[in-house]
């Protein structure tokens, strides 16, 4: 799960993204709210996490922006505004849920994982092609032949490619969907984690491959 933190305390910033990284959730973070509102048109997210006091575009403009053009991306405010009056004009705006600071690491990633229940109920199933399986929830990779745990980057670039088998995925659209659009990450990274997938993909005696196009990306075929 992909998730943007605008958050203009670097500091605060640094440490919820240490936090969600090590819960495996995938994580960009920006200080301003037209930052944010430029990579949310620009990525494809999961949950936003929202300061409301920033600079130049504040947080609340940015809630209220975004539920104007129709985007329903759960949204947790996270704050040191405590009033009530606060808490209401945020959930009015269309927040999902609001904190205020200072919280509980576990009381944010247990609010997160409310606010996103509807979509993580979708990933609890497990993604199947040819004789290997993709556990969404426990990140395992499994075939009658035994199975491994995949490392938070692996599992995202291997639900990439099961979610669409037999499609061309291109190196550019791995970096943006799990890096980040404005990433420096080498392209070769991409490289890198596939071999990564196609070694484990052997050891489980798998009947599909992980097919790589010359100048173009990588799909995820059955055995000729």
């Amino acid at each position: 799960m992909r998730i943007l933190l605008a958050e203009d305390e670097v500091s605060l910033s640094r440490a919820v993204t240490a936090l969600l990284e090590r819960s495996n959730y995938s994580v960009d973070a920006v200080f301003d709210g037209a930052e944010a509102l430029d990579y949310l048109e620009a990525g494809n997210y999961d949950a936003l996490i929202l300061d409301l006091m920033m600079p130049g575009v504040d947080g609340m403009t940015v809630l209220r922006r975004l539920r104007e053009r129709g985007d329903r991306i759960p949204v947790l405010i996270l704050t040191a505004k405590s009033e009530i009056d606060d808490k209401v004009l945020g959930l009015d705006a269309g927040a999902n849920d609001y904190l205020t600071k200072p919280f509980a690491a576990q009381e944010l990633l247990a609010r997160i994982r409310a606010m996103t229940r509807s979509q993580t109920a979708q990933t609890t199933s497990r993604l199947r092609f040819g004789n290997i399986t993709l556990d969404q929830s426990t990140f395992e990779l499994a075939s009658p032949a035994g199975s491994f745990r995949l490392a938070n980057r692996e599992f995202q670039m291997m639900e990439l490619l099961m979610r669409n088998p037999r499609q061309l995925i291109a190196t550019e659209r791995f970096l943006e969907s799990i890096w980040g659009y404005d990433s420096d990450v080498e392209p070769n990274v991409v490289w890198v984690y596939i071999s990564y997938l196609r070694k484990k993909l052997t050891a489980l005696q798998a009947d599909i491959r992980i097919r790589a196009t010359r100048n173009a990306g990588y799909s995820l075929e059955e055995l000729p």
